[in-house]
């Protein structure tokens, strides 16, 4: 089916926007730490960043230096999918730590290219169809790498609860940027620090939040391994092992989408607001829309987590092949035995981690997303 057309761009007004004398940052990180905050739709916010987990990464290391339990010119280890092991050697540098990633098979070049030059030492996992297997070869390399020296400190950013303590200064900047009140915020899941610790900081100055959390098919994290989507390339946002840093019970509703979705969310947000992010974002993005049409005048905030640049090939080339964000809905279910692929949607009620799923294909054969469905 040929994609329909999206609605233009929005007319801009002809007035000159009010510029604020700029600050002169000490390092990179408080620059790229703090997000554009750009208004998309009505009561729709998109904070979009150049590296969002910035905030894990200073958080996390501050933390441990000023614990003592890491001491500057150590190595830090983690695994990563690509924009943690960017915003770990950018944390490294400043405060004069080494730093060691071990790279998912989808991290390119040009993120290598900047992991190295900034002094980084990358291992980087062989091509993989195959997510789950990429992220456990991840994890067994770097418990190989810490049997053989000891002296390196595991950042664990799945499992690690320090990786919250950054997401306290995003919550206060968007308590100081952003009007009072009830708000929702999108994003997809993760390793959970990201919008588990922007939300639980926000409530608990009393605010009221709903948590909306996107997961692509095939992660553990919220029972969708039964399925696997082999177009899939957002490792980032979903998980093949569980993860301690995810507490489900912050989360108000789930959205599961395959990459055709995602896509159309992405390549949407670029045509419609000329903001060029990941594919994370696209997801939120279209997730956003989907609320925000449900609850007119409550805000929401989007989520956006990196840019496209990574995502330039295989999304961005391919965008006249994109589904009209407009023609899609999803598949609104009562349980996980429900779940199906393209997209569906669950209110989670904050309920605990759900039992590993048995139903669908099983982990061990799970049922392929299909390429594309268009809902009227």
């Amino acid at each position: 089916m040929r994609p329909r057309a999206e609605p233009g761009p929005r007319p801009a007004t002809a007035a000159a926007p009010l510029l604020l004398p700029a600050p002169v940052h000490e390092h990179i990180t408080d620059a790229v730490r703090a997000p554009d905050l750009i208004r998309l739709d009505g009561d729709v916010v998109l904070a979009r960043f150049e590296t969002m987990k910035v905030y894990a990464a200073l958080g996390a290391v501050r933390s441990l230096l000023r614990r003592g339990r890491v001491v500057p010119g150590q190595t830090l280890i983690d695994s990563s999918s690509g924009i943690y092991a960017l915003a770990l050697a950018m944390a490294c540098h400043r405060y004069g730590l080494r730093c060691h990633i071990v790279a998912s098979t989808t991290v390119d070049s040009v993120m290598r290219a900047q992991l190295e030059v900034l002094g980084a030492t990358v291992d980087q996992m062989p091509p993989s169809q195959s997510l789950l297997l990429d992220q456990e070869r991840r994890v067994r390399h770097v418990r190989r790498l810490l049997a053989e020296r000891p002296d390196l400190h595991w950042m664990r950013q799945y499992h690690d609860s320090v990786h919250y303590e950054g997401y306290r200064e995003f919550a206060d900047l968007i308590t100081g940027s952003l009007p009072g009140g009830p708000v929702t915020v999108v994003g997809a899941v993760g390793t959970g620090a990201s919008t588990g610790g922007l939300v639980q900081a926000l409530r608990e100055t009393g605010r009221p939040v709903r948590l909306v959390g996107i997961q692509p098919f095939g992660s553990v994290t919220f029972g969708s391994e039964g399925f696997s989507d082999p177009e899939a390339i957002i490792a980032g946002i979903g998980s093949s092992i569980p993860f301690e840093n995810v507490r489900h019970e912050l989360y108000d509703t789930v959205h599961w989408l395959d990459f055709r979705h995602a896509t159309a969310g992405a390549v949407g947000l670029l045509r419609r607001h000329a903001v060029f992010a990941g594919l994370s974002t696209g997801a939120a993005h279209l997730v956003a829309s989907w609320e925000a049409a449900r609850a007119p005048g409550r805000l929401h905030l989007v989520l956006g987590a990196d840019t496209g640049h990574r995502y330039a090939e295989r999304v961005f080339a391919r965008h006249r092949e994109a589904l009209d964000m407009s023609a899609l809905r999803p598949r609104r279910i009562e349980s996980l035995d429900a779940l199906r692929p393209p997209w569906s949607v669950l209110e989670w009620a904050r309920r605990a981690a759900p039992v590993p799923a048995s139903g669908g294909g099983g982990a061990g054969n799970p049922v392929p997303v299909p390429t594309v469905e268009l809902r009227p």
